[in-house]
């Protein structure tokens, strides 16, 4: 989850949202983060793109492996990550407005799923928390004074 912290903080450098994901399949990673901004691209989440460079490189759609990812996966990457048969998601903070692994909704528990995906959450969630929050901050201007969050 270091690592991919340092690749959230790579998206943010480049004016992305701050998240990082790493899948580990046999032995061999394959890193993205964020590129949402750069690509012009709404799918360019890290998780997409994590997925996408493995399938690529192992000549394969069934991936396996253990993703990790800085911030609870949205409703498209969870059905992606379901899709593409990850066996392990391990994630950082959890996403109270969009978080499809458990948190405002579970795309991964759900019956009409057709491939379980093992899950564990809060994984240096502080740290991936601030991390996010820190990102808005700066961008979001304060009311009176007072920091308006993130």
């Amino acid at each position: 989850m270091t690592r991919a912290i340092a690749l959230a903080d790579d998206a943010a450098a480049a004016g992305d949202v701050p998240v990082g994901a790493i899948l580990e399949i046999d032995g061999r990673a394959f890193e993205a983060h964020n590129e949402k901004e750069a690509r012009r691209d709404p799918t360019a989440h890290a998780e997409l793109l994590a997925l996408r460079a493995a399938a690529a490189a192992l000549g394969r759609w069934r991936l396996g492996g253990t993703l990790y990812v800085t911030k609870e996966p949205c409703a498209m990457c969870a059905g992606a990550i379901a899709a593409a048969r990850v066996e392990r998601l391990v994630y950082g903070c959890s996403d109270p407005k969009g978080g499809a692994a458990g948190s405002v909704i579970d795309v991964l528990a759900s019956r009409a799923v057709n491939h379980r995906v093992e899950v564990t959450a809060g994984t240096l969630a502080d740290a991936t928390a601030a991390q996010l929050r820190a990102f808005f901050a700066d961008r979001r201007p304060a009311a009176d004074g007072v920091d308006a969050g993130g």
